[in-house]
């Protein structure tokens, strides 16, 4: 299907396997896909891949925490398209970012801060330039979000990023309510672990060297509380991802979307 015929999307963060996934999809349902991430050499692999099967795909390297490179970027997409149809920004934080998992009485400032500053300020300024130029043009878009099923876990050691995705959901419903009267979607995909990333993959190495936990052990704690007896694919993070910026995704407007199977241990 092409539910993103002649659709302009744009993916930040797109070195990682979650964005790399939601380009593909949004590629394969009839968009032109800008993929852009501070690792040039990576999204240039990416976007020959999506041309090698018959995609429009173009690069660029974007520090998604850099507002001015951001702006100046998205100003020449509208400048090339007319138009800036959907934005998604696949950034996340590794383990090294935040100092491991440090107590909470014993994280510093700087490490509670860090997935703050990386995950939720890098959605909001990605979010605010888009929604800049969604108005100017009056392209009524789609940007797209992305948090973690942290949000609403209860796990030890993880407070900074645990709380960085939560205020990911709240900015998600906030800028939902103010960009809506333009005719701007907005919306937050929560995904579980993906067992098949390397971020979750790396977690659970790290989490069992740190901890001398084995890592079959590790695994099943992941998948303990799952209701179906199937853990969700990047494939299926970047359908959803593609579904939400269609025509028929509008009724989704100012969710979380959570994409995990079922959890039990999930409001």
């Amino acid at each position: 299907m092409q539910n993103l015929k002649d659709k302009v999307a744009v993916v930040f963060a797109a070195s990682g396997d979650i964005a790399g996934a939601v380009a593909r999809s949004f590629f394969q349902h009839g968009a032109k896909v800008y993929v852009t991430a501070r690792n040039l050499d990576a999204v240039t692999v990416l976007a020959q891949e999506i041309r090698a099967n018959g995609g429009n795909a173009e690069t660029a390297k974007v520090d998604a925490l850099n507002e001015t490179e951001i702006d100046n970027f998205l100003k020449k997409v509208v400048a090339d398209n007319g138009k800036l149809d959907v934005v998604f920004n696949g950034i996340g934080v590794d383990y090294s970012e935040m100092g491991g998992r440090p107590l909470t009485t014993v994280a510093t400032f700087e490490q509670f801060m860090a997935p703050m500053e990386k995950i939720c300020g890098s959605q909001f300024l990605t979010s605010r330039v888009a929604a800049r130029y969604m108005m100017q043009t009056q392209s009524e878009g789609t940007i797209l979000l992305l948090t973690a099923a942290l949000s609403r876990s209860k796990l030890p050691n993880l407070a900074g990023i645990t709380a960085a995705s939560a205020a990911v959901e709240g900015m998600t419903r906030v800028m939902a309510a103010e960009w809506g009267e333009h005719g701007i979607k907005v919306t937050c995909i929560c995904t579980g672990a993906i067992m098949e990333t390397k971020r979750i993959s790396a977690w659970i190495d790290a989490a069992a060297k740190q901890y001398g936990i084995p890592l079959e052990q590790l695994i099943a704690q992941y998948k303990a509380f799952d209701i179906l007896k199937a853990n969700p694919t990047l494939k299926q993070v970047g359908e959803t991802a593609a579904f939400l910026a269609s025509e028929t995704g509008v009724v989704f407007n100012s969710h979380i979307v959570d994409v995990d199977c079922g959890k039990l241990n999930i409001l």
